[in-house]
Formats: structure tokens, C-alpha cells, sequence
């Protein structure tokens, strides 16, 4: 395991995990994959965690998988690599608190499809974003799984195909991404937006986040049935109860957790 793939760090109920290794461009090794997926394993299970925010060290962002690893492997160790990396953008989706990436920097290839696989993402004004595969012969096409999902099918296209960047603008026109601020506000900025989620309620943020993604993958009737069998639970939770009596009574929520 590499020492301190990861630095995980916590501010009132966020969980801040940096990308620890900007002499390498925080690649993401078998070995910070590994850190990762522990890492968010363990966030998993812990109740005082409310959000997770992923940054990095150094003037690039992620540049994606170990090349050498890569080049150097067996077919059999390169598959390994992908479902690594594949099971960390799965803990990220089926994690019960939203994620936020904050963006400085340059992410491509893996590191755009991390970007991509967040809840929400915040990146610098000089941030930007590329799937540069095709450049070197090896097509981007796991980091096309999420980044597709996120803005559609011609921009991605257009970005596997050519390897070009696109910039922290064009990502938030196309979706890629929520904001764009300045580089020095970007911390402050993801940390408001986080401590903004953390005033709701924990249970109705994990009941819907889980909900979101599942009926996306589902035809629209069938969407509408578990939403609405989502919001009964929902108003069943007690936080929901206090949420509403709050609102008409005119005065703050206490939520359970």
C-alpha cells in the first residue's frame, strides 16, 4: 500500500479524502485504488459522515491510471486494474453520502471519469478536462461509461475521439460539472456547498441519492412507481415529520442524524 495514497482529513461532518501524490499527477495505481475503496468503505459505515468531498494536491487533478502499471502487466493484472477501478466508481455511486469533487487542475482519462462519477463536482476557472486515450492508442472507454452518462453522447464522442481538453466553462455548459469559481475560492466554495447538504436531513439525502440513480436506469413508468414508493418511506421517517411540522410551525428542523 502506498503511504498516504490518501490524506482523509473531517470539518463538522465532512469527510475530505485528498489525491496524495502530485509528483505523480495523482495517478490512480492498483495502489491508491486500493486506498480508495478502504477508505470509502469504511465512510460507508460511519453515521457522522454526512458528505465526502475527493481534491487533490498539486497543479493536476488525477491524470488517470499508472501507465506503467498498465504497459508493464499481464492482460490478467490490467483487468484487475480496470475492476479496481470500476469498484471504486461503484463505492462512490452506491455510497450513502453525496460526493463532491473539487477540481483544480487537469483530470483526464480515469481521473475525468472520477469527476464524472461524483454526485456533484466544483472545478477552478483553469481547471479542465480530457480523454486523451486515443492519443497514445488505448481508447478511453471506461472513463467513457460515466463521463457518457453525465453529458450525453456527442460531446463524449467528440472527447474520445479526439483526446482534446475541454475547458472548466464548456464542462459546466455540457454538464460534466455544477460551478466554476476562481482557484482561490474553490476550497471555501466546495466547503459551503458541503456544509449547505449537511444541514438536511442524512436519512432523506441517502433514501434519494439511492432512489436518483436507480430510476435513472429504469423506463419512465417504472421510474414513477419506486419514486413514489420512495417518497412514502420517506414521509414515514421521522425526519420528514419533524422537516414538515418545522416548515409550517415556522422554525428550524431538528433532525435525527
Amino acid at each position: 500500500m502506498l503511504d498516504n495514497a490518501i490524506v482523509q482529513t473531517y470539518d463538522e461532518g465532512i469527510a475530505i479524502l485528498t489525491l496524495n501524490n502530485p509528483d505523480r499527477r495523482n495517478v490512480l495505481s492498483m495502489e491508491v485504488l486500493e486506498a480508495l475503496q478502504d477508505t470509502l468503505l469504511s465512510i460507508s459505515l460511519d453515521p457522522d459522515v454526512h458528505v465526502v468531498i475527493i481534491k487533490s494536491t498539486g497543479p493536476v487533478f488525477s491524470s488517470g491510471h499508472d501507465l506503467k502499471q498498465l504497459i508493464n502487466g499481464s492482460m490478467e493484472s490490467q483487468e484487475m486494474l480496470f475492476a479496481a477501478c470500476t469498484g471504486v466508481m461503484t463505492s462512490i455511486r452506491n455510497l450513502p453520502q453525496p460526493v463532491i469533487a473539487q477540481v483544480q487542475g487537469l483530470a483526464t482519462a480515469a481521473g475525468c471519469q472520477l469527476v464524472a462519477t461524483c454526485d456533484l463536482a466544483i472545478a477552478s476557472s483553469d481547471a479542465s478536462f480530457a480523454t486523451p486515450g486515443v492519443q497514445i492508442g488505448l481508447f478511453c472507454t471506461t472513463p467513457g461509461v460515466a463521463v457518457s452518462r453525465a453529458i450525453g453522447t456527442k460531446k463524449t464522442m467528440e472527447m474520445l475521439l479526439t483526446g482534446q481538453p475541454i475547458s472548466a466553462d464548456d464542462a459546466v455548459e455540457v454538464g460534466l460539472i455544477n460551478r466554476v469559481v476562481s482557484a482561490e475560492d474553490l476550497e471555501q466554495s466546495v466547503l459551503d456547498f458541503a456544509k449547505q447538504i449537511c444541514g438536511t436531513s442524512s436519512y432523506t439525502v441517502t433514501l434519494g441519492k439511492q432512489a436518483f440513480y436507480k430510476q435513472l436506469e429504469m423506463g419512465i413508468s417504472d421510474a414513477y412507481q419506486l419514486a413514489g414508493e420512495t417518497m412514502g418511506r420517506n414521509l414515514q421517517n421521522q425526519d420528514a415529520k419533524e422537516g414538515i411540522s418545522a416548515f409550517l410551525e415556522k422554525r428550524a428542523p431538528k433532525w435525527t442524524n
